[in-house]
Parts: structure tokens; C-alpha cells; sequence
């Protein structure tokens, strides 16, 4: 093969994303030069914008634009009183699709327990705060079915038990170890449909 640092560094980065391995990254990369106009450059000028201009919301833990700001934070046309925490953006995006879930969203940016993660990094005071600030009623934890999971569920219905608020979780539907991320609609308008309340009293 052709030794061109270029095409090196590019192979390198796509093979980093998920998904992909040095093969399909190859043959991508091979893909945008045969289409240079087509693609190389309105991609590398999107992708300069999106470095610029979006961002991850510190309180909500959702994109955000940096020019209009946070449409889940600032959602001024409706007034929900539910709240879905999950544990990365992916997963949000993945109920949204399925059109279960009407209210707001919360990412807290990972787990307890998961590697490089603490407690403290996680967005849970400002679920507090959004809690208190916006008269929730409900705050459902969407946390995968794994040990991670049902750790930082734990530690956030611990952390709302002072607050008037039911705390309920996905129930029937999530197969024990599964990531909100893999599944599918039907088996995501289950779990929402059987969610159950926690007992604050639990352990």
C-alpha cells in the first residue's frame, strides 16, 4: 500500500469510531477521495461546524446548540412534568425515536462504577436541581439492566428520597444486562408501559 501520513491519520481516526474496524475505515476513506466534492468537503466543513457550534449541556447533559442554546433546558412551547435520566445521549435518542416518552430528558454522562467514572462526574445535583426547579412529578430511571446501571438508579433514588417526586423504573421488557441503546421499540414501549414505582424505603 501507498505510504501517504494523510490517508494514514484518516484510516486511523474513522477506525476509532464504533463500529468500525482499520478494514471498513479503508474502505471508507477510499469512498470520500473517489468523491472528494461530493463528500470530502461539505463533510469537512459540517464537521468544522459541529466542532464549533454544538456542544454537551452542562446541567441537562443533552446537545446543545451554542448559537440558540438548549432546547431540552429551554423548552419554553411545552411544560412537561416527567423526567426520563439516561445514561448517555445515544440512549436518549433511541426512546425519542420510538415515541414512548412525551416530557424531559436527563443524560447523566455514564455510570457509577464504570471506568473513569465517579459519582461526582455524573450530572445527578442538577437532576436534583431540575426537579425542584420545575415541579417534576415523575422521575423515571431508564438505566441499563446492568450492574452499573442499577447502581447509579440506586444512588439517584437515594438522592431524591427528601423531594416530593415518584421515582419509578423501566421494569418488564429490559432484559437483565441490556443497554437502552440496543433495544428495540417494541421491547422499549414495554418497559416504559410496565415501569414500576421504587420503594423509597428500599435498600
Amino acid at each position: 500500500m501507498q505510504k501517504i501520513n494523510e490517508i494514514d491519520d484518516l484510516i486511523r481516526l474513522i477506525s476509532k469510531l464504533p463500529g468500525l474496524g482499520p478494514k471498513s475505515a479503508k474502505r471508507i476513506v477510499l469512498k470520500l477521495i473517489n468523491n472528494r466534492d461530493e463528500l470530502i468537503k461539505p463533510m469537512a466543513n459540517t464537521l468544522a461546524q459541529v466542532y464549533k457550534n454544538v456542544s454537551r449541556c452542562n446541567f441537562c447533559g443533552s446537545l446543545k446548540s451554542n448559537i440558540v442554546g438548549c432546547v431540552n433546558c429551554e423548552n419554553l412551547k411545552e411544560k412537561f412534568n416527567k423526567i426520563c435520566v439516561v445514561e448517555d445521549i445515544a440512549d436518549q435518542w433511541s426512546i425519542e425515536n420510538s415515541n414512548i416518552f412525551q416530557g424531559y430528558f436527563h443524560i447523566l454522562g455514564g455510570t457509577i462504577s464504570s471506568v473513569g467514572q465517579r459519582k461526582e462526574d455524573l450530572l445527578i445535583n442538577s437532576l436534583v436541581e431540575r426537579v425542584n426547579r420545575d415541579k417534576i412529578e415523575e422521575v423515571i430511571l431508564a438505566t441499563s439492566a446492568t450492574v452499573e446501571g442499577q447502581t447509579t438508579a440506586y444512588y439517584i433514588q437515594d438522592s431524591l428520597k427528601n423531594l416530593k417526586v415518584k421515582v419509578t423504573k423501566l421494569a418488564q421488557g429490559l432484559p437483565v444486562g441490556g443497554e437502552i441503546e440496543s433495544l428495540d421499540d417494541g421491547t422499549l414501549f414495554s418497559a416504559f408501559n410496565n415501569r414500576s414505582k421504587i420503594n423509597s424505603n428500599s435498600s
